[in-house]
């Protein structure tokens, strides 16, 4: 029955092609949708007024009619749409007034009939479509349709094909998920036949790629079916080269070379300070790399100390990585000579490639690398640090502490401002890697390395775009169970929909497609830099939570307020308090303190009151996280109290019982110090705010349901948002 149907799209798409057209007319979407079982309703297709009028008596009833033409897109622009038509007098009129405004829309479109169709009951309107996304390929879109949808953008994305759970999933995925299960006494829409009608769409793009969009708007949902009033199918103009990939194997085997090196040459290594590959030398011997080091300088017999090589070529033994400090121009010939020694990989600092319109130049050194299986990082890069090979192959500052959490950029500035954070906040790194312009080696590479770095606890990528964005989901979809993924991603523009055949289209930003798509991937995205930073740095050091009752303790009512607005602006729970826990919390708190949630104990209390509130928190086991938000008074000064709930979390964690604690800390600047204490001790803790240390929990929380750890929470903020 499948090859069955795909034969027969095969043939019409063939027809299509043959005459020179990529979009199909409502008669042939009318087949496609019989072939793949899309619910449409009973049509006909009229060339002349008494057709038409024929057509409209078989229905019985009232008819929609519209315009048939593959030059004409939007028919309702064009005029060429009238619904409700009913009887053989006003069949005809709409018959003739639709011709003439499509004349007059375009003279010289093509004119295949009008199309009657029944006119289907009332219901949900709501949109499904699939458009072919330059980072992910084929995505499927559902949202609220009708002529608004472009307007309130309520829709949501996912890779194609889906199953029928995930189609499902996507009802309750937008913001309007609630009027689709029936409000103000309204019955609900058929939820499954909405999911099928998904389903269906978005296994119509997998079986032929080149159908660039499809549009079913609107489909009419009731709670008897779903019905698509409207069938819109556009074929690409041309199909992109399919791009190299490599096996998990071999992204493995290279990786582990080019982060675990045992010998490394420098090619344009330099005697002169100020030039690339004199920092480069420096950094490699000052930052106490293990491994052999070898300069290559046609000019030179002895750099630093060590001795210099012709060529790459004359280096003795196995080389795992090539680091060039040339110009570009010089860039693939060198790169010759490394594919010759069989070196596989290389790390291209220069600039001067695609990023200044070198596009050929670019393409020659990929061809070179491609020709021998050496993978490239960059070019256009700063270097990469991996810290506990004491590795620091870069121009720019050192950096040799290390920790678990690995970092990439794609950009060299935004590299330096890693650098400067992770320096000031202490943060332990396994790894600084720049992209560049990634020609070869990109952030899915990276992902399935760090995946499997055991030295790597969370991962942090900034990136611009995505070369192979199924290729990074497939990654992260591996990683995410282990440890989290957070991205931030550059650029909120959707340029590209303004040429968009269809209202999916339109609706498919760049931005728009990412923020469903990383999220159904278990990615944590960052909504800006320093939050990233903030999320990568936190993240390791916070357990997984067990549960999602989260409990304030504050020391000031004020500040409980806006942690409970942060709590609920990042998608947790504020515990209700039951009525023996809440007696429990009293025993502690002053009569004009308050119980409840936030837990307010008030500001002017001794540190007993913290650490009691504090113990009772971490004690009941129907309480999964604390926030605590403390206010600086003489009766507990900062150090005071981070040096009790210090103690108090060890203790509990010695017990077995870990749970992620935050705080904010208000007070004067010797709250800095207080922050910092906790930091290192296992608390998350923050001067002067109240957003970011529950932003930092919310993350925690959305990776945990990623991960499988707790389940996932409906609605759009579900899912791993």
């Amino acid at each position: 029955m499948a090859e069955d149907r795909i034969l027969r799209v095969r043939a019409l798409l063939d027809g299509v092609r043959a005459q020179g057209r990529t979009a199909l007319t409502a008669p042939e979407g009318k087949v496609i949708a019989d072939a793949y079982g899309i619910a449409v309703p009973g049509e006909e297709l009229a060339v002349d007024v008494e057709e038409a009028v024929a057509y409209a008596a078989r229905f019985g009833g009232p008819v929609v009619m519209k315009i048939v033409s593959p030059d004409i897109l939007h028919k309702t622009d064009a005029g060429g749409v009238v619904v409700g038509v009913e009887g053989a007098a006003d069949v005809r009129a709409a018959f003739h007034r639709i011709v003439q405004n499509a004349r007059a829309y375009d003279a010289g479109a093509r004119i295949a009939g009008v199309q009657i169709q029944e006119l289907l009951p009332k219901g949900q309107e709501v949109i499904v479509g699939a458009v072919t996304d330059p980072t992910f390929g084929k995505v499927v879109a559902f949202g609220l349709g009708g002529v608004l949808v472009e307007v309130l953008k309520d829709v949501t994305f996912r890779l194609a094909p889906v199953d029928a759970d995930e189609a499902l999933s996507m009802l309750d995925s937008i913001r309007s998920a609630e009027i689709l299960r029936g409000v103000r006494g309204q019955a609900g829409v058929d939820r499954w036949a909405v999911a099928e009608q998904i389903r269906r769409v978005s296994q119509l793009v997998a079986d032929f790629p080149e159908i660039a969009e499809v549009d079913l708007n609107p489909v009419i949902a009731t709670p008897e079916g779903a019905v698509a009033a409207d069938i819109r199918v556009i074929l690409a103009e041309s199909q992109p080269p399919p791009r190299r990939t490599y096996t998990r194997d071999e992204i493995l085997t290279s990786m582990r070379r080019l982060m675990q090196p045992a010998s490394v040459a420098v090619i344009g290594a330099s005697n002169e300070p100020g030039k690339i590959g004199n920092s480069v030398m420096r950094n490699l011997i000052d930052g106490g790399f293990a491994g052999d080091i070898h300069p290559v300088n046609t000019r030179a017999d002895d750099i630093q100390g060590r001795k210099a090589y012709k060529s790459v070529t004359d280096v003795p033994g196995e080389v795992d990585v090539a680091v060039f400090a040339i110009p570009a121009k010089f860039v693939a010939s060198a790169l010759e000579e490394v594919g010759r020694k069989g070196i596989p990989n290389a790390v291209l600092i220069p600039s001067g490639f695609a990023e200044t319109g070198e596009h050929e130049l670019q393409a020659e050194i990929v061809a070179v690398a491609e020709r021998y299986g050496t993978r490239l990082l960059g070019p256009n890069i700063y270097g990469y640090y991996s810290t506990w090979q004491d590795l620091c192959a870069t121009f720019c500052t050192p950096y040799d502490v290390k920790g678990g959490v690995a970092l990439t950029s794609q950009s060299g500035g935004i590299g330096m401002a890693i650098l400067g954070f992770a320096r000031t906040t202490k943060t332990g790194v396994s790894a600084i890697v720049g992209l560049g312009n990634k020609s070869d080696l990109d952030e899915d590479d990276l992902l399935t390395w760090f995946g499997e770095d055991p030295h790597t606890q969370c991962i942090a990528m900034h990136l611009e775009d995505l070369k192979d964005g199924r290729a990074f989901v497939a990654a992260a979809r591996e990683t995410v169970p282990k440890k989290p993924v957070v991205v931030l991603k550059a650029g909120r523009t959707a340029a590209g929909a303004k040429a968009a055949g269809s209202h999916t289209g339109a609706l498919a930003g760049d931005d728009a497609v990412y923020d469903d798509i990383l999220r159904q991937a278990g990615v944590i995205r960052a909504p800006g830099l320093n939050d990233m930073l903030e999320y990568a740095r936190a993240l390791p050091v916070l357990p997984a939570p067990k549960g999602d009752n989260v409990v304030i303790i504050t020391g000031a009512g004020g500040s409980g307020v806006l942690l409970s607005d942060a709590v609920t602006d990042n998608g947790l729970t504020l515990m209700e308090i039951p009525p023996d826990l809440d007696t429990a919390f009293r025993e502690f708190i002053p009569p004009f303190g308050a119980a409840g949630n936030p837990v307010d104990i008030t500001g002017g209390e001794p540190p007993s009151t913290y650490e009691a509130t504090i113990r009772l928190g971490l004690e009941d086991p129907r309480i999964h996280a604390l926030v605590l938000g403390y206010w600086h008074t003489i009766v507990t000064p900062p150090m005071v109290f981070a040096e009790l709930t210090a103690r108090v979390v060890a203790e509990f964690r010695e017990r077995g019982i870990e749970k992620p604690v935050v705080a904010s800390l208000a007070g004067d600047v010797e709250v800095e110090e207080a922050c910092q204490y906790l930091y290192e001790r296992g608390v998350v803790a923050y001067p002067y705010t109240t957003e970011r240390p529950v932003a930092v929990l919310g993350a925690k929380y959305r990776w945990a349901r990623a991960a499988g750890i707790l389940p996932r929470a409906a609605g759009p903020l579900g899912g791993g948002s």
